[in-house]
């Protein structure tokens, strides 16, 4: 016989239920968002985690990639997947091809035009290898974070912040920090696993996947450092920051995220006046009360950030390494630009065109502006400060981000993404620009 809730609570005590909700969750929170200095470095364990990993597995890294790289392109083949739509059969061409660029990329085959330092060696090195051991290690330590209850108690109490800003569940904040702090990747499997369970509707999670899914805090020091902003950094960084979410506000309220569906099976539930907190702690009680044993949650976890991982990585090597190309050797990114010199010229600052361009370019991968504009030393400090802020506010770029999207089940066409991205740069823009007058 099915196990009520309430027949479950009657044999679990009150302790039994605050350990549950408390102490996983405290673990999970220590994993994901607590920085601890180890060997002179300063990060959260889930980033020291991985780097034991991949320094324990040397060399072998490289061939774990590939290996997840082979199985990601054969695992819509299997599953039979491939022919659900035309957008399934171009993203499975693209993994086969992401397979041998990974070939290439182990044996130093193929034209020196690919093997050049911010070409496959970048892609590989840089994307690849870190996504395919954060994905499925932080995954491990999700269980902690999504299962018993801590997920629910903070989204209620950040409803009234996360709702009338973001049109999103309070359990969102959550997303945000993780990929903050973490990884995109990992808020992505976060929102996708949500969204999968009935938490999210579509539209919210099309919100979160486009508009919280940043990159992480180190990851803003290299921009920084790259565009000669550390002089800035405290401000760059909480700038920064505000006009990324400003800017995932109004995408929010504008075509196509505003008008996806926004039914959700198991939404979050609403607090009514003056009994918020206490709402807060009886849900995520309730969770705690119903959870699966942590073993459970664990293989689940892992089994599910195993796909995500397999999904992920030859679209990166792919379409990273198209978009790559495209960028250095055709104008295709020169003429794109186009689209956003009326709003840089607007302000009348100097090397316009250079900054419209570079912005085009994060298209192809978030660092390009700030490679685009760091190495010269005549760009002025306003359009270096602009590209900066567009390499982390537009969060979408096809190196990486898009793919991922894409291989998660938010419902959200690659044609969206792409004028989500659009409307992301153009309205970073219009913030960034002037903003970095007023630091100037």
């Amino acid at each position: 016989m099915a196990t009520t809730p309430h027949s479950s609570a009657s044999r679990q005590s009150p302790r039994l239920l605050l350990f549950k909700l408390l102490v996983p969750s405290a673990i999970g929170i220590f994993i994901f968002f607590i920085p601890v200095t180890w060997a002179g470095r300063s990060t959260i364990p889930l980033d020291h985690l991985v780097t034991a990993a991949r320094a324990g597995l040397g060399d072998g890294a490289r061939y774990y990639a590939l290996a997840l790289i082979v199985a990601g392109a054969a695992y819509p083949l299997i599953k039979g997947e491939w022919r659900r739509s035309a957008t399934d059969i171009v993203f499975t061409v693209l993994k086969l091809l992401g397979v041998v660029a990974a070939v290439l990329t182990m044996t130093s085959a193929g034209p020196a035009l690919l093997h050049q330092p911010d070409m496959l060696p970048f892609l590989y090195d840089k994307l690849v290898i870190p996504v395919g051991l954060i994905v499925p290690i932080g995954a491990i330590f999700l269980a902690l974070l999504l299962s018993y209850g801590l997920l629910e108690l903070i989204g209620i109490l950040v409803q009234p912040v996360m709702r009338p800003l973001w049109r999103t569940p309070g359990r969102s904040a959550i997303d945000a920090v993780a990929s903050f702090v973490g990884s995109y990747s990992i808020g992505l499997l976060i929102t996708s696993r949500a969204y999968a369970s009935g938490q999210y509707s579509a539209r919210e999670a099309a919100i979160i996947a486009t508009g919280f899914s940043t990159v992480s805090a180190p990851f803003m020091i290299i921009v920084a450092k790259t565009l000669g902003l550390m002089e800035v950094w405290n401000a760059f960084f909480w700038l920064t920051l505000v006009i990324t979410f400003i800017v995932s506000a109004v995408t929010a309220r504008l075509w196509p995220l505003s008008r996806m569906d926004n039914h959700a099976s198991d939404g979050e539930p609403e607090a009514q006046k003056g009994d918020r907190l206490g709402l807060a702690w009886r849900t995520g009680i309730k969770v705690a009360e119903q959870a699966p044993r942590l073993s459970a949650s664990v293989r689940k976890n892992l089994a599910e950030g195993l796909v995500m991982a397999i999904s992920i990585l030859p679209s990166i090597m792919s379409v990273g390494l198209l978009g790559l190309l495209v960028a250095k050797y055709t104008p295709v990114f020169e003429w794109l630009g186009w689209l956003f010199y009326p709003i840089v010229a607007l302000f009348g600052i100097e090397h316009a065109q250079e900054l419209a361009q570079a912005s085009a370019a994060g298209l192809a991968e978030m660092f390009l502006p700030a490679l685009l504009l760091g190495g010269d030393a005549g760009i002025d400090f306003v359009a270096r400060f602009a590209a900066g802020v567009v390499s982390i506010s537009s969060i979408l770029f096809f190196s990486a981000s898009i793919p991922c999207v894409v291989a998660t089940r938010i419902p959200i066409t690659l044609w969206q993404l792409v004028v989500v991205w659009a409307i992301r740069v153009a309205l970073t823009l219009v913030l960034a620009i002037p903003m970095g007058m007023l630091l100037q």
